[in-house]
């Protein structure tokens, strides 16, 4: 498990559909590995909401995400 003390970068990242900007609270050596493609996001990310996560992989936050394609059933 991460300690809340090794999440220690900001990361921003603008919503390319509304332009809201969203500040994620991440591990360095997680964003790394997962950018470096030895791990996928879930494993390297896991205490990210799966919202959050999305937001890192194609920069749509969840309103607009909601927006474009409903609500999960």
């Amino acid at each position: 498990m991460i300690a809340a003390s090794d999440r220690n970068k900001v990361v921003n990242v603008d919503c390319v559909q509304c332009n809201t900007t969203y500040s994620l609270l991440v591990n360095p050596k997680d964003i790394i590995s997962w950018q470096a493609g030895k791990k996928y996001i879930q494993e390297a990310l896991p205490y990210l909401s799966s919202a959050e996560r999305e937001l890192l992989i194609s920069q749509t936050c969840d309103t607009c995400w909601k927006h474009m394609y409903g609500e999960e059933e």
